[in-house]
């Protein structure tokens, strides 16, 4: 179990490390873009990206989902390069057709999008939707294979070409939304052509390298899970476009500011999404996946846990940090985002509870229901809440994907779910967010202290109330023992020298 554990965490952190600096400098590089940017410029911006990632849903038909399954499923060398150029090709042509048809109707699809005609800054979202889409599978093609350092070199090229293009367009150009757009793909296309160098042996970019009788299956499996993608997806773009058409492109803005700024949940969820189905679908025993799928569980509830009550009780100093005044308001959505980012990794583990058992078409209710609850989550709670209700309707969203996929997948594959566990963090984490946020100050430095206080406290409480089970126990123990026991080594080692 505990090689399980250093596994997912090892390739976790190697998908995230590129990801994770990205998302450091962009809080870094946040005073100076809402310095040069207004709150409606960075609305627009964010509107168009998840939009990118929305249509790239629909472009990949799946197939990047149907590899990584089908990858593990035979270990025939030659089987697995006909898959992976199926893949590259068919995504390649699918992708490079709707560039085309997006750049002749550029003016037609920001008045859809955005209610306003701006066909350069759409062309630019084209070229991205091309460059997002292709790249997605090309990262598929490398964690498959647990390539790590190359996935890592590519991530870290990425970050750097962004800041090295986007900065001068956004700062010394004044290009505001089209600036942000610009040099966020094209570093994206960049770093795509590298990786398509690397890979080059698995790509089919001409139907003669497809081995076509392997299409079906990839569909087969694939496509059941596109509908439930597309709707869970969905729940990042509604509220950015409900907000800005029927509220404000500001408030849009300041929404947007808050999944920014949840940036430790988001970081913990990409490298769990990355990591966690290529490990779960390793693991040939039952038995001992659903061991590992419910330890799993109950650790990922517990850290990201933790990371949304300290979202929630220093949001507004964040706030006061990274921001200009103009998006101060984004505090009031930040703790239901971080919130409904968490719960978004709860999915996963689902989702590969469904793929295990080749019945992904169990995704597609439990999506549609969470779709249908967060849209009118979001007209009944936006009017009286603003943009922590959209927040909130999120949160909402999942609680109800969450609870259909369980009734549809228990009888499929059965995991023993720690509930005694992960009820006892409900009731501490809630009830530190709660007690904080209600009784503490939300201004100044004791405000800042005595909610980081509540924060550095959960810990403690958790281990007195017995969350930690005998092993756990013993390992942590041992862990410390270690520790000690290297520092007393240093310190005899620097007193003879």
């Amino acid at each position: 179990m505990i090689g399980y554990f250093r596994r997912l965490l090892r390739t976790g952190f190697a998908y995230q490390l590129g990801e994770a600096l990205a998302k450091v400098v962009a809080l870094g590089l946040l005073p100076v873009y809402t310095h040069f940017l207004t709150p409606r410029d960075y609305g627009t911006a964010e509107v168009l990206t998840t939009a990118v990632v929305l249509i790239s849903i629909v472009l990949r038909l799946g197939i990047d989902a149907a590899f990584v399954r089908l990858h593990f499923l035979d270990a025939e060398p030659e089987r697995r390069i006909r898959i992976a150029r199926l893949a590259t090709g068919f995504t390649a042509l699918c992708s490079t057709v709707a560039l085309l048809v997006a750049l002749a109707f550029a003016g037609s699809v920001s008045q859809l999008i955005l209610g306003y005609r701006d066909a350069t800054l759409m062309s630019f979202a084209a070229m991205g939707l091309w460059a997002f889409t292709n790249l997605e599978v090309a990262y598929a093609l490398l964690r498959v294979e647990e390539r790590a350092r190359e996935y890592l070199f590519a991530s870290l090229t990425n970050v750097a070409l962004t800041i090295s293009l986007t900065v001068p367009l956004v700062v010394a150009a004044r290009m505001g939304a089209r600036g942000l757009i610009l040099g966020n793909y094209t570093a994206s296309t960049i770093v795509l052509l590298g990786l398509w160098w690397r890979l080059r042996n698995q790509l089919g970019f001409t139907p003669g390298r497809w081995h076509r009788p392997e299409l079906g299956p990839m569909l087969r499996f694939g496509l059941p899970t596109m509908p439930a993608d597309l709707s869970v997806y969905a729940l990042n773009v509604v509220d950015r476009i409900y907000l800005y058409r029927h509220v404000s492109p500001a408030d849009a803005g300041r929404y947007s500011l808050a999944v920014k700024l949840a940036t430790a949940v988001t970081l913990a969820v990409r490298g769990f999404q990355y990591a966690w189905p290529p490990l779960a679908y390793s693991i040939e025993s039952d038995e001992e996946a659903s061991k590992l799928y419910a330890r799993v569980t109950t650790w990922y509830v517990a850290v990201t846990g933790a990371v949304v009550v300290g979202l929630a009780l220093v949001g507004r100093w964040v706030l006061r940090v990274f921001a200009a005044h103009s998006f101060f308001g984004a505090y009031r959505a930040l703790p239901w985002v971080a919130l409904g980012w968490a719960l978004y990794g709860l999915f996963l583990v689902f989702v590969v509870i469904a793929g295990r058992a080749r019945m992904t078409s169990r995704n597609l209710p439990a999506a549609a229901a969470g779709l249908l609850v967060n849209v009118v989550a979001i007209v009944l709670l936006v009017g009286p809440l603003g943009i922590a209700g959209a927040g909130l309707a999120l949160c909402l969203a999942y609680v109800a994907i969450l609870t259909v996929m369980r009734v549809l997948t228990r009888r499929l594959f059965h995991v023993a779910f720690e509930w005694r566990r992960l009820a006892l963090l409900v009731v501490v984490l809630g009830g530190a967010w709660g007690a904080g946020d209600a009784f503490l100050p939300d201004d100044g430095v004791v405000g800042f202290v005595s909610r980081a206080g509540v924060i550095v406290a959960v810990p403690l409480v958790l281990w007195l109330a017995g969350f930690l089970d005998p092993g756990e126990r013993e390992g942590l123990r041992r862990l410390v023992a270690a520790g000690r026991a290297r520092a007393r080594a240093q310190l005899t080692a620097a007193g003879r020298g």
